[in-house]
């Protein structure tokens, strides 16, 4: 496969609103741990309001494909997961432009781009408990299989492989932002809510795209 279209995008948003939909209890049950119990909750109703949005047919460009998701979960998600995911959709549409497909850099460089925009909203770095801690790896690695020459579903894999990677770090760290930064030493021993759906955002990625190859 050498370029990502809209209706593999568009299935990935899918597959992944599908998932946190099934995984709701379960974010919900980390974020209760330390946070507001809320997480699951709020991603699965905003994918279902981006589910919604897009059951009439998805956009016929990227940009305005992954704007849409964007600026959904923005105005329907409530907490922190809201303004972040939509952000990073949102950044990732006007990274990719008005196109009808992304090559593997294209893809690369939109999720880069996605990852600067959660970075610029929430201040993250890499230790600090959040959903930064497994994406930042992630788009890394999809980086450097990229450069070694990786197809895309692998280089796809990859990011998914340090997304999970990533989640799982989060357990014995304190957390330094959000509302688990309160809890202090508290917090160690619990996964991220925000690392662990992110982990589920690139699953769903490799799968959509590994489906199409």
């Amino acid at each position: 496969m050498a370029a990502v279209d809209t209706v593999v995008l568009a299935d990935w948003v899918s597959r992944f609103g599908a998932a946190v939909t099934e995984k709701r209890d379960w974010l919900t049950e980390l974020d209760s741990a330390i946070g507001d119990a809320d997480h699951g909750a709020n991603m699965a109703r905003g994918m279902s309001a981006v589910g919604e949005k897009l059951s009439a047919g998805a956009p016929g460009t990227v940009d305005e494909l992954l704007k849409t998701v964007g600026m959904t979960l923005v105005s329907s998600v409530g907490g922190a997961s809201g303004p972040l995911y939509g952000t990073f959709f949102l950044r990732m549409g006007m990274a990719a432009g008005p196109v009808a497909d992304l090559d593997g850099p294209a893809l690369a460089g939109a999720l880069r781009a996605g990852l600067d925009g959660i970075v610029a909203r929430g201040k993250a770095e890499v230790g600090d408990k959040t959903m930064f801690d497994a994406m930042a790896p992630a788009v890394d690695a999809m980086d450097a299989a990229l450069a070694a020459g990786a197809s895309v579903p692998d280089a796809a894999k990859a990011a998914a492989d340090a997304a999970t990677a990533g989640r799982d770090a989060t357990l014995p760290l304190v957390a330094r932002k959000g509302r688990a930064s309160y809890l202090g030493e508290r917090s160690a021993g619990h996964l991220d809510p925000g690392a662990a759906s992110t982990a589920i955002l690139f699953d769903t990625l490799a799968a959509a795209v590994a489906d199409d190859a």
